[in-house]
């Protein structure tokens, strides 16, 4: 006797497929944890260097969370070693109380050839390490530093003259461009 087909099932039909939750971009590596807007204001950058930055687990959460600051950092050599001062990275949210100190001084990894490279540089006059981004690569934080010269007041109000002038040329083109 044949069954009956009363109960019958849908067809076979592929599940949608769900997009994975994208990674945060900071943590990712598309975009820097912390930049140094004011360095290139205050000061003529030549040579940059990537260093790997010597830091605890709170302290990498934390630039995660995009709470790191680089606005009065400076770089430092002593001993064939480089340092970072000044850079503040807040506490970590989720934090207890063995949190890390938020201005503490934390190693620069460097080459040696690197450093003695930059030793050279630093003893001539004016000269100075700046850090000008903080970033992930490769799920390990890295600070770029410049060296630096300062600049003096004049050199700052033309930096400035310039960059209006390339703003209101852009604005022209633009303007031309729409009408």
């Amino acid at each position: 006797m044949a069954r009956s087909m009363s109960n019958t099932t849908a067809a076979h039909q592929p599940k949608p497929v769900v997009k994975e939750k994208d990674r945060d971009p900071v943590a990712a590596g598309k975009r820097d944890a912390a930049f140094n807007r004011s360095a290139s204001f205050n000061y003529f950058l030549t040579d940059k260097f990537e260093a790997g930055v010597a830091l605890r687990g709170t302290e990498v959460k934390s630039i995660r969370e995009g709470k790191a600051n680089l606005k009065d950092a400076y770089g430092l050599l002593k001993d064939g070693e480089c340092f970072l001062l000044n850079a503040h990275i807040g506490p970590f949210s989720h934090g207890n109380a063995m949190n890390h100190d938020s201005l503490r001084t934390r190693k620069l990894l460097l080459h040696r050839n690197e450093v003695r490279k930059l030793e050279g540089m630093t003893k001539q006059k004016g000269f100075t390490l700046i850090p000008t981004r903080l970033y992930f690569r490769n799920g390990r934080v890295k600070c770029e530093i410049a060296l630096a010269k300062g600049k003096q007041e004049y050199d700052k109000r033309a930096t400035e003259r310039k960059r209006e002038a390339d703003n209101e040329a852009k604005a022209a083109v633009a303007r031309s461009q729409r009408g």
